[in-house]
């Protein structure tokens, strides 16, 4: 049944229209943030952080057609998880979580954000962070903790670095004792596309075995900008080429590295249909594969 016309924007989501296609039950967005003012910023963040609560992320839910979603906690709150965690409270089941710590995180914190439905650690290479700069050894740390912890089973790390930190960090990622996710398409110029160094880093990763990519975020490097992002094209058509199975897809609502009134969702769904190339990859990007690299049950909400 066709959902019906919409008449009021989501915040933080240009346009009315819907995706082209009606997304299949249990569609999942594998990456997005939570800005609620009941939580105040890190110290060291300089920017003020939007307002974005669960109430407004439910709006582009219900436009997008999504019923599953993972809540990363964003550079802006350092480490304190207490907004992320909340949104969990909030979203119930049909939600998961990506936290950030430092190095020094005790395991009775690991547990409480495990039993919270916390599956993974971002590690930021790119952002400013509350520690300060990432380390490859902060990286080890943490990957260290993961895979020792008994409360972690199934967790991954998440790294969003820039593409010669890739490039650099290739030997350490292959090594990693946990899965390992890259955001944002690692950040590869689409103009170079699959010709990248970094692609070939991403690729080599990928046959690996262990490795995860999120496609989002297509507009931190592109020139084209919406509604097409044409020259994204190659990059996503390529990733789906070569592992399809570990491929999730995300919004990264509310956008906050973008200028505010520039980014349609609608649009950002029809890309990964573009990158997907058929009705079959594109539900397995959005819902097969975040099933079991989150641990949703394999039955989709209604």
């Amino acid at each position: 049944m066709p959902l019906p016309v919409l008449t009021t924007p989501v915040p933080h989501s240009v346009g009315l229209n819907r995706p082209q296609r009606q997304l299949p039950s249990g569609a999942c967005d594998s990456h997005m943030h939570i800005f609620d003012p009941r939580f105040a910023p890190s110290s060291h963040w300089p920017r003020t952080p939007p307002v974005a609560p669960v109430a407004a992320y439910r709006q582009l839910q219900s436009r997008l057609g999504t019923t599953r979603t993972v809540v990363v906690t964003p550079s802006t709150y350092g480490t304190d998880n207490a907004c992320t965690l909340d949104a969990l409270d909030q979203l119930g089941d049909a939600a998961r979580g990506v936290a950030v710590v430092g190095e020094e995180v005790s395991a009775d914190e690991l547990a409480h954000l495990a039993a919270r439905r916390v599956r993974g650690l971002r590690v930021n290479f790119v952002s400013p962070q509350s520690w300060g700069t990432t380390t490859p050894d902060m990286l080890a740390t943490l990957a260290r903790k993961v895979a020792d912890h008994p409360d972690c089973a199934g967790w991954h790390i998440q790294i969003f670095v820039h593409p010669e930190q890739l490039i650099e960090l290739a030997p350490q990622l292959h090594t990693l004792p946990v899965p390992l996710v890259i955001d944002h398409l690692g950040r590869i110029d689409p103009a170079q596309g699959p010709a990248a160094e970094a692609y070939g880093v991403v690729r080599g990763l990928l046959d690996g075995g262990n490795t995860w990519v999120k496609l989002s975020g297509a507009y931190m490097r592109s020139t084209v900008h919406g509604p097409s992002y044409a020259d994204t094209l190659p990059l996503g058509q390529a990733l789906v080429q070569a592992a399809p199975e570990r491929l999730v897809w995300g919004s990264d609502w509310p956008h906050t590295t973008e200028t505010p009134g520039t980014v349609n969702d609608a649009d950002l769904v029809d890309l990964l249909q573009a990158w997907a190339g058929s009705d079959a990859a594109m539900d397995g990007i959005l819902v097969d594969n975040p099933a079991r690299l989150y641990g949703f049950d394999t039955a989709a909400p209604a």
